[in-house]
């Protein structure tokens, strides 16, 4: 996917040829969802229609052309309009304007001072419910309209009052409505070549074509009243603590709607991740410039966006030039507007109301057990206001959260041979000390308990309770193993030390990377989760317990990190390197590589040999491995990774003597005769340390040599879409070298 470079300004050939192909069809298609979009919330905001129109030309070019997102397309939001239409009832439509230009002002100040990522720590329970609240009042309120009466004061009396309005009003109107909303739920069920003409754009013109058709009398939109009755801003009069709450609110229900649009839309597509600081700051200023002009406040709408998206938009040209096709048409067919039945456009916003309540967010919350934040918010919306039922949301959230960090959870279970194994877990606080202790009282004394600490911090409270405990049941017999998951709060306020635990203590006993044999032997138990067995201290029995210890850790751990990960790879492999190196166990090539899963399709034999193609004795595996990485894979790499002391390079200057007790492998070493005699004609470069590390480098070379011996490889190399790679791994100083050829030189990295 093109994206932006820093360099939007400049206009290339290969600018203007994307723009043409991608971002000008992209804006045709967003102009046509946003422009009725524009027109229902500016009706729903009690605004001038000419407001929305003005809000989505200066949301379109100024925040596309000045923020910090590459498709995200900005304009008169529906989360917007109760906040707008209290302020209109308040202040009046002039007054509103103003109170829109100071936001956009704080909006800059704030993208300015780089606080835009603080902005997301609002919780998405809380923004979703407002949306979900906004969507309900919106629809109530409009499903008067489109039944031909007139919305209430509160959702409340709207709903009280719907079933008079269903039972007394049928007329023309009401077809209109009802004609509307069927448009709108049919077109999703038409192919997907009808559902390239926006649904809303459709429902309004069958609705439009059949009023006039038919000659029924609705309500037809007047865009030039609008017009002529526009004024310049002026300064809101009244409570000034209420004027500074209303820009407050504005400016930060506006901001953290469109950075969290930013952040939703940046996981559609692959371009540049959003400058979250600078979108801020082009929404500041888009909502200076329509407040001074008139219009609506603007914010980042996930509509558009998405629209924008699966249109095929490339950069930000394409919200551009949305805008500017919203310029021209109110300027030059702002007539047809005036086509458009009023119960229509209600009846738009009544169905977008409804899909504001988006049933995905609810289950995406369940899972973080947040879907009791999200009802809260959109009820105190609903039934309070906007302002108070974001404050009830928000509260939640913090108890929800301040509940999350003190929670503790103890597990104790016997075990058959009698040692008893307790697991804690959480926050250790002085809150979660009646449960701690409780549960540790009820192991008998005289037991054998292995203790796991997988916690995330302890307070003082919390480790006197748990010393406290484990010396009295020290006194009464019994034994108390320690193993601390994470950091070792525990053991550091035991010894006096400061309760933060340093980031990356050296040779830590608990680092991933370190052998079995360098790490904390404290362990005694080992409950894995498929297999049930003891685990054996060092010195005894070493290598099942170590790979089953090891087993059970990652499952403690790790797991729960690569999950979502892993999960996302479940389907199939996409590695971009094959990577060929040594059985020896003190090569990693995840450790040395910094590469993670998914990154390497690895190839592990006795001296990283490639048996050349036809070779006798024949070798189908890696023959097959290195068929199956071009072929199916397509990787982009080949890597030959040799290192110091190879136990089979050694075996090769011994001249087969040291495998002849070794059959097999002495047939495999016969792969090694080409690096032999390469290594004997070459000469030593005076940087290795002797014989053996000069041959380990040579069989790199003749490794990688030998790969060209396959067409699918040498025919890949040729046309340039495959590199040939040779890595040199220095174990005794832990660098690792890439080589050259010829000659064999080395590059550390």
């Amino acid at each position: 996917m093109e994206t932006d470079t820093k360099s939007d300004g400049l206009f290339t050939v290969g600018r203007i040829a994307s723009v043409l192909r991608y971002d000008l069809p992209a804006s045709l298609v967003v102009f046509l969802v946003a422009l009725p979009l524009s027109l229902g919330i500016a009706v729903a905001s009690g605004a001038p229609l000419a407001a929305g129109l003005i809000a989505g030309v200066v949301g379109g070019v100024v925040a596309g052309l000045l923020g910090g997102s590459v498709v995200q397309v900005s304009g008169p939001a529906a989360g917007l309009s109760l906040v707008v239409a209290d302020l209109v009832v308040r202040y009046g439509w002039r007054a509103t304007c103003m109170i829109t230009l100071l936001a956009g002002v704080l909006q800059l100040l704030l993208g300015v001072c780089r606080v835009a990522r603080s902005a997301l720590a609002v919780s998405p329970a809380v923004v979703h419910g407002m949306l979900a609240g906004v969507g309900v009042v919106i629809a109530l309120a409009q499903l008067h309209v489109v039944l031909g009466g007139n919305p209430q004061r509160s959702a409340i009396e709207n709903l009280i009052e719907l079933p008079q309005q269903i039972i007394h009003n049928h007329t023309h109107a009401v077809f209109v409505g009802l004609l509307t909303i069927t448009v709108l739920i049919a077109w999703t069920r038409l192919p997907a070549r009808v559902r390239a003409f926006p649904a809303p754009l459709a429902a309004l013109l069958a609705a439009s074509v059949t009023a006039w058709v038919l000659g029924w009398e609705v309500t037809r939109i007047d865009l030039s009243a609008s017009l002529d009755s526009w004024a310049t801003p002026v300064w809101p009069t009244g409570d000034w603590h209420g004027i500074i709450a209303a820009v407050l609110i504005l400016a930060l229900l506006a901001g953290v709607e469109s950075l969290l649009c930013s952040v939703a839309v940046d996981k559609l597509h692959e371009g540049r991740r959003s400058d979250l600081d600078r979108e801020l700051i082009g929404q500041g200023v888009a909502n200076v410039m329509t407040g001074a002009l008139g219009g609506l406040p603007v914010a980042g709408v996930i509509v558009r966006s998405t629209t924008n998206v699966r249109a095929g938009a490339r950069s930000r040209w394409s919200a551009i030039l949305h805008g500017v096709w919203i310029l021209l048409f109110a300027v030059g067919l702002g007539w047809m507007i005036a086509l458009i039945p009023m119960e229509a456009l209600a009846a738009l916003l009544v169905f977008i109301g409804v899909q504001m309540v988006n049933m995905g967010h609810l289950r995406n919350l369940r899972g973080h057990s947040e879907v009791p934040v999200y009802v809260v918010t959109m009820a105190g919306v609903v039934l309070l206001g906007l302002a108070e039922g974001v404050l009830v949301g928000l509260g939640l959230a913090a108890l929800f959260a301040l509940r999350r960090l003190t929670r503790v959870t103890v597990r104790a279970t016997a075990e058959p041979d009698g040692r008893w194994h307790v697991v804690i877990g959480g926050s250790l606080t002085f809150l979660g000390v009646p449960t701690l202790t409780s549960e540790l009282r009820a192991i008998p004394a005289g037991a054998s308990v292995d203790l796991d600490l997988n916690i995330d911090f302890m307070d003082n409270a919390a480790f006197e309770a748990i010393h406290d405990w484990r010396h009295e049941h020290e006194r009464g017999g019994g034994s108390v193993d320690i193993d601390e998951i994470h950091d070792e709060w525990y053991a550091m306020a035991a010894s006096g030390a400061r309760m933060f635990p340093a980031k990356t203590p050296p040779l830590a006993p608990d680092r991933w990377w370190l052998p079995w044999s360098h790490r904390r032997s404290g362990r005694r138990s080992t409950r894995h989760p498929l297999v049930a067995t003891r685990h054996v201290p060092r010195g005894g029995s070493p290598a099942v317990p170590d790979l089953l210890a090891g087993a059970r850790e990652f499952h403690l751990r790790t797991a729960p990190l690569v999950r979502p990960l892993l999960h996302g790879m479940a389907r199939g492999q996409e590695p971009s390197h094959l990577f060929i190196t040594c059985a020896d166990s003190r090569i990693v090539p995840n450790l040395i590589t910094a590469s993670g899963p998914g990154d390497l399709f690895t190839l592990r034999n006795v001296g990283n040999l490639v048996p050349r193609l036809g070779s006798v004795p024949a070798d189908d595996s890696v023959a097959a491995t290195i068929e199956y990485a071009t072929d199916a894979l397509n990787v982009r790499t080949i890597t030959v990774c040799g290192h110091s002391g190879c136990g089979a390079m050694t075996a090769l200057l011994s001249g087969g003597e040291k495998a002849a007790d070794l059959p097999a492998l002495g047939r495999w070493l016969r792969h090694g005769n080409h690096t032999l005699a390469r290594f004997i004609e070459s000469e030593s470069t005076g940087d290795d340390e002797g014989p053996l590390d000069r041959l380990c480098r040579v069989n790199v070379i003749q490794q990688l040599e030998n790969l060209r011996t396959y067409p699918q490889v040498d025919r890949l190399f040729r046309a340039g879409h495959l590199e040939l790679v040779g890595m040199y791994f220095d174990i005794g100083t832990a660098r690792v070298h890439l080589l050259e050829h010829p000659p064999i030189a080395s590059h550390p990295l």
